[in-house]
């Protein structure tokens, strides 16, 4: 660790004048620091012994800290390896943008790992989502969304091939894709449920199977209303949060 992350670091030791339990108050510091950017996503935490040394504080109280940014989806845990700084997508549910460009304004770098990327028969649910004529040929991509190569959600995309008749043409960002070709979302239904991970999903994101996640169901339609797009995203709840902003 170099000296200017230490002395950073070191700064935030806790008060043992105040009332607040000091494992709250390293557990606060130490999230105010991953929250200015002092660790990137990704990146390991310094351990146990480190902050006991530099906080000056117990074993007991760091890892009791440690044990709160857990429970905040700020860190996590690999097994045999430490603990790392969780990428986190905190996303606006009145704002309509892309994986791509959320991602990219908080930091990270997105890619996607295509899976498949093919046209065939639209399935029942197709035609009724879309409006298709039954038989109709759709493009499909399936692939990993991550974050500076961490993967935070499978992803199934389908629209008609009137729009997307060549899926391998598509790089990391559908809808940039499509504002080039002059066809952008420009508004979207989203449904959002809890579900348990299937074996299959499990694998490919690296979660354990039956572990809770988020499905993100979205319809994108065009100007003139039509849907175009019909999106699946199945998202790790240690990676994302929804805000919603209410008025009365």
């Amino acid at each position: 660790m170099d000296k200017a992350r230490i002395d950073a670091l070191a700064a935030l030791k806790p008060d043992s004048e105040s009332s607040t339990p000091l494992y709250l108050q390293v557990a606060s510091k130490l999230s105010s620091a991953i929250g200015a950017g002092l660790w990137q996503a990704d990146e390991a935490l310094p351990s146990e012994r480190m902050l006991c040394e530099l906080l000056g504080v117990s074993r007991v109280t760091a890892r009791k800290a440690i044990d709160v940014l857990f429970e905040q989806g700020l860190i996590v845990r690999r097994q045999g390896s430490g603990t790392y700084i969780a990428p986190r997508l905190v996303q606006p549910l009145s704002r309509l943008t892309s994986f791509s460009e959320e991602i990219r304004n908080r930091g990270f770098n997105p890619a996607s790992a295509w899976l498949s990327r093919e046209v065939g028969i639209a399935t029942q649910e197709e035609v009724l989502r879309l409006g298709l004529s039954p038989a109709a040929q759709v493009a499909r991509l399936k692939r990993l969304r991550t974050a500076d190569g961490v993967a935070m959600a499978f992803e199934t995309s389908t629209l008609p091939v009137a729009y997307l008749n060549e899926p391998t043409q598509v790089n990391d960002s559908l809808y940039s894709y499509l504002d080039a070709r002059h066809t952008p979302v420009v508004r979207a239904l989203q449904h959002i449920k809890a579900i348990n991970a299937s074996d299959e999903i499990a694998r490919l994101v690296g979660i354990t199977p039956g572990t809770a996640m988020l499905m993100i169901t979205r319809i994108g339609y065009l100007e003139n209303n039509l849907p175009i797009e019909l999106t699946n995203s199945y998202c790790r709840n240690d990676y994302y949060d929804f805000i919603a902003e209410l008025r009365r």
